[in-house]
């Protein structure tokens, strides 16, 4: 059972009630994360800022950062974050199964499994990534920029798995096919 209150828009404090709304507008309801969050206004307005700026300004496309979130979730053990990504996966274009494989560690893309190869040690090894790992990525056709860029979306994975930790997020979408 979640720690804290999950708010609608209605029942947020006021510092939370206009983002909130957006994200409900975004995603069609407010989901339990999002109105978990509400609960302290920081907490809400860090995430949705981190957000828009990966939004504008990243490299990555969608489907890249979801694939990232997969893997941070994996390596993190975030059931709400691996259910929300693989339907945000699926919803930039995924497969089920690709979702699957990306938590497996098992992706068909040499080019993808370099980065994740990269995520999955920045997340594991308190983002600390071997010269091997970060130079097979570049020999994959990753810049280093795009390397640089990986840490700001592991750091708003690791936020928001951290945060379903901390207070219990109740899973209120389809969970992740087992693996």
């Amino acid at each position: 059972m979640t720690r804290t209150p999950v708010h609608t828009v209605s029942s947020a404090p006021e510092g939370s009630r206009d983002t909130l709304k957006a994200l409900e507008a975004k995603f069609g309801e407010v989901l339990n994360i999002h109105g978990a969050m509400a609960h302290a206004p920081a907490v809400l307005e860090s995430y949705a800022a981190i957000q828009r700026v990966l939004e504008e300004h990243t490299h990555f496309d969608r489907l890249t950062r979801e694939a990232i979130a997969l893997a941070v979730a994996t390596v993190d053990e975030c059931s709400y974050c691996q259910a929300a990504h693989t339907a945000g996966g699926k919803a930039a274009g995924l497969s089920e199964q690709q979702t699957v494989d990306i938590r497996r560690g098992v992706e068909a893309d040499p080019k993808l499994a370099a980065l994740l190869a990269v995520v999955r040690e920045q997340t594991g090894s308190v983002g600390n990534v071997d010269d091997s790992t970060w130079q097979a990525a570049l020999d994959a056709g990753w810049s280093d920029v795009e390397l640089t860029e990986t840490s700001a979306v592991v750091a708003l994975n690791l936020f928001t798995n951290y945060f379903n930790h901390l207070v219990r997020t109740d899973l209120d979408l389809p969970a992740a096919p087992s693996l």
